[in-house]
């Protein structure tokens, strides 16, 4: 079974209710900014992942954050496991669907393998040699 990883913690999975909006899904084929005008009514963005090493959700969510300026839930659905997490959190993504057999403490574990990232993320706007005084 799915584990649901949400704020750094294993959460329930809930349906939104019709007055938070509707839940909205993107492949890596789909451009963010053929929904961009439907971001402010939707309860929340989930980008799928269809095989391990697609990297095009990554790119999805920065532009929903950063070019769409989303502010909502943005969960990673689909072959999403421990290796990804941390860098998923720097793209812009707050809650992630596990794929099956998944272990979620050792997924939980994951966010903590990195202590600095030198790029800048939807996370921490500057680089690292910026934030270095």
């Amino acid at each position: 079974m799915a584990t649901l990883i949400r704020g750094r913690r294993i959460a329930s999975e809930s349906a939104p209710s019709p007055e938070q909006g509707e839940v909205l899904r993107l492949e890596p084929t789909d451009d963010p900014a053929s929904v961009a005008d439907r971001l402010g009514r939707v309860a929340r963005v989930e980008v799928n992942f269809p095989k391990f090493g697609d990297g095009r959700g990554f790119s999805i969510a920065r532009l929903l954050r950063e070019r769409y300026g989303y502010r909502g839930e943005l969960r990673a659905v689909g072959q999403v496991g421990r290796d990804h997490l941390f860098y998923l959190e720097s793209c812009g993504f707050d809650a992630f669907l596990l794929r099956d057999g998944e272990d979620a403490e050792e997924a939980l574990a994951a966010f903590n393998d990195f202590s600095e990232s030198y790029q800048a993320s939807v996370k921490r706007p500057l680089p690292l040699f910026r934030r270095r005084g």
